[in-house]
């Protein structure tokens, strides 16, 4: 419940603090006196964007905070979602600063205006004129029969299952598009796939061929280069072993007379054995060199075989070709692992629908029993509230579709005279009978369902006299199972309040003002008389205040 409220630079109002009971709470002002700024503040607690507008002081930013007693909602769950602070004593703040930016946040925890928006539901119901057009609603129709009912278990379970069906049912949509794609490509797909793997590709083997192409493709050059070498090394009387040999024994006589000598005698018998190591190797690369023209053209052949791969896929190694070769052969096994997919897939769906539809039908079941006591009740409130040949009429039809409610496509009929058929609600009923029939709609949601706080703002518009009284007693007795506040212009509402705030305005200086303010005995008297006889009041008015507050 709303236990206070606190308004800070918002419209007319400078700064309000006010506190609330559990009870039923009346509010009463003239028209214009602020009402209406009372609820706006209340909506901007419930998340509704703000502007610049609501600022009274534009240089000042404006702050809002609700005190909310939340222990009897069992909201745990939904702090812990939202990864909030759970206080059984919940504060909600709102602020409004002078760049227009606003703020919002949940026992000092950021929030935004979503999660307001969804906490807010839990917590008020601004109930006014435009929102008793919501009784036409076929989901809100369908949400008070569930609610008699008892099967939120069910529905909850449904909608589980329901929004497990649907994702589903997108990815097999999405899978057989993807199928859809992959089996048009699939034979390209595999003829690239089939000409690498003819290829029998392996990383490094370019450089390989590439190497081998450049011995064979040149053997004459190479040979006359080797020999020409050979002979170079190895000439009898000048070749570069004999030369060295004799550098060698000259050295060999002076190394004794000095270590400088002894070195380099060394370093010409290290350079004579590697030398020799190399001549040695020259031979064995002319020995082992051999024209192979069929050699070479299976070389080539691969070779080309691989620039033409390359150019197609567009790529500059044969590493990157078996990067494609693998990349292809998953996706020609995809449509295989595919249709695997789309099988378990397709079972689940089917359980999921049978699932679902013995759901809907219990939760329809339940929706027909649950009708006739509806109806009868809503009947017996309305029989007081003026309107004795109400009747109702549930026109529910099963659906072809999975519903966010299950299968049900419903309509309810009124008839608000005898003799008359049945219409459609939102076609053949007044303005005061729809703020009747949403008032008795949810004073029996009252005994059913933990309601939030609710604010009925001005529904008793149309109605007066005994009526009045009624429509007072139905909410005060409604007030015993939660909090309750009317906003009204009838004395006969106003009486049967535990509490009576009344909303005025006044100047003060340049600026006018709006307060709020808990009346005594003594005031409310005086507000119920001026109801009933204006502003002059007389003596009878306020005995008759006086008889109305003792009722």
């Amino acid at each position: 419940m709303l236990t206070s409220l606190s308004i800070k630079n918002f419209a007319l109002i400078e700064q309000l603090d006010i506190r609330f009971s559990n009870e039923f709470s009346i509010i009463t002002g003239e028209t214009g006196a602020g009402k209406s700024i009372l609820l706006g503040a209340l909506g901007l607690v419930l998340g509704r964007r703000a502007d610049l507008t609501s600022l009274k002081d534009k240089e000042q930013k404006c702050v809002i905070e609700a005190h909310f007693d939340i222990q009897p909602y069992a909201l745990q769950p939904f702090f812990e979602e939202n990864d909030l602070d759970y206080e059984e004593t919940t504060i909600i703040r709102r602020e409004i600063l002078p760049s227009g930016k606003s703020r919002a946040f949940v026992n000092d925890s950021p929030v935004n205006l979503q999660e307001l928006q969804e906490l807010g539901d839990f917590l008020l119901d601004i109930h006014s004129q435009h929102q008793t057009r919501e009784l036409t609603d076929e989901a809100y129709q369908l949400q008070i029969l569930d609610a008699l009912a008892g099967h939120q278990d069910l529905l909850q379970d449904y909608r589980a299952r329901l929004s497990r069906y649907k994702a589903i049912r997108s990815q097999l949509k999405q899978l057989l598009s993807e199928k859809d794609a992959l089996l048009k490509e699939q034979d390209y797909n595999s003829f690239l796939l089939e000409e690498l793997l003819a290829a029998n590709l392996k990383d490094g083997e370019q450089e390989e061929l590439e190497a081998a192409f450049e011995r064979l493709n040149n053997v004459e050059f190479i040979r006359e280069a080797l020999d020409k070498s050979i002979m170079i090394a190895n000439e009898e009387q000048i070749g570069l072993i004999q030369n060295l040999k004799e550098v060698k024994a000259t050295l060999l006589k002076i190394a004794p007379l000095s270590i400088e000598y002894q070195d380099l005698s060394d370093r010409v018998s290290s350079v004579l054995i590697e030398f020799d190591d190399i001549a040695d190797e020259l031979q064995r690369h002319s020995e082992a060199l051999m024209s192979d023209p069929e050699q070479l053209e299976l070389t080539n052949q691969k070779l080309q075989n691989i620039y033409s791969l390359q150019k197609k896929h567009q790529v500059n190694t044969v590493a990157e070709l078996l990067e494609i070769q693998q990349s292809l052969d998953q996706k020609v096994v995809q449509a295989d692992d595919m249709d695997s997919r789309i099988d378990t897939l397709n079972r689940e769906e089917t359980e999921l629908k049978e699932s679902l539809n013995g759901l809907a039908e219990t939760i329809s079941a339940n929706r027909t029993k649950a009708a006739p006591v509806l109806i009868g009740q809503i009947t017996e409130i309305l029989a007081e509230l003026g309107m004795p040949n109400a009747r109702f009429e549930f026109d529910i039809r099963p659906s072809e579709t999975f519903l966010p409610l299950g299968k049900d496509e419903a309509q309810l009929l009124f008839s608000a005279n005898k003799g008359t058929s049945f219409g459609l609600l939102k076609k053949v009923a007044s303005g005061g009978e729809m703020s009747r029939i949403m008032l008795a709609v949810k004073a029996i949601l009252a005994n059913y369902t933990k309601l939030p706080t609710i604010i009925f703002d001005e529904i008793d518009t149309g109605v007066s006299g005994e009526i009045a009284h009624k429509m007072g007693d139905i909410m005060k007795k409604m007030s015993r199972k939660m909090q309750v506040f009317a906003i009204t212009h009838l004395p006969q509402i106003a009486a049967k309040g535990n509490q009576h705030y009344k909303v005025f305005k006044f100047v003060q200086g340049e600026t006018t003002v709006s307060e709020l303010k808990l009346l005594t005995n003594e005031e409310r008297i005086v507000e119920i008389a001026e109801m009933l006889s204006g502003k002059d009041i007389s003596d009878s008015a306020r005995n008759h205040a006086r008889s109305l507050l003792m009722d």
